[in-house]
């Protein structure tokens, strides 16, 4: 099943039964592309937010073999081809987690693109080395079969979990549950004894590690959790 924002339930939702899922990004070209910041900013303000969410978000699906310098293509961009150090920085600086939703991430994207701007005229002509091409994402949801019942259950199975999976549940849940919680937090809020686990889980900032290191961060919060209690 592929999707942009709609959310993906059973026909048949149950509280009480978590269902795995897994998911793959598929990269849509818009058709829009800036050599200069100017182009940038006139395209940033206009460009669909699910294009923000890609180059925000996306890379955390791609295969790497080693780190990331910066955690999404505008900074990247901004470092490797407009060769400037400054504006790279404070884009890399922003993180999506701080904002309730894709519009105040543009916003923010905005005015540190317009304060970089006015601090010399000639940056927003300056030609960038190579294009930046602005790229949507597409999810497509599969079902793994996989089902829970109970919070202990789903601590268990969290380090065999594929990233994909971690993505979708922990990470892209945040535009499709209410409040911006991950599907973890959503469930576990059935049981009330859990709220500490969802305090410690709420407390996990998943923009700035890899998704193995985000699982693992995971599976220790619900192994320190259980063995506690």
């Amino acid at each position: 099943m592929a999707h942009d924002n709609e959310e993906i339930r059973s026909e048949t939702p149950d509280d009480n039964i978590f269902e795995i899922k897994d998911c793959a990004l598929i990269a849509i070209a818009t058709g829009e592309s800036a050599v200069t910041l100017k182009e940038f900013f006139n395209i940033i303000n206009k460009i669909t937010p699910a294009s923000i969410y890609h180059h925000f978000w996306g890379g955390l699906l791609l295969p790497r073999f080693e780190e990331r310098e910066f955690n999404n293509d505008f900074a990247s961009w901004a470092k490797r081809e407009l060769d400037d150090d400054k504006l790279a920085e404070q884009l890399a600086l922003i993180s999506p987690t701080d904002f309730p939703d894709l519009e105040s991430l543009r916003r923010e994207i905005i005015d540190v693109v317009m304060e970089r701007m006015n601090e010399a005229s000639c940056l927003s002509w300056f030609p960038a080395s190579s294009a930046l091409e602005f790229i949507r994402s597409r999810i497509v949801v599969f079902d793994t079969h996989v089902r829970v019942a109970e919070p202990r259950e789903l601590g268990e199975i969290i380090p065999d979990l594929s990233p994909s999976t971690i993505f979708y549940h922990f990470i892209d849940a945040r535009r499709r549950v209410a409040e911006g919680k991950d599907d973890f937090r959503a469930w576990l809020e059935n049981w009330e004894e859990c709220s500490g686990l969802c305090e410690k889980l709420a407390d996990l900032d998943p923009y700035f590690d890899t998704l193995n290191k985000l699982r693992s961060r995971i599976a220790a919060v619900f192994a320190e959790f259980f063995q506690g209690g």
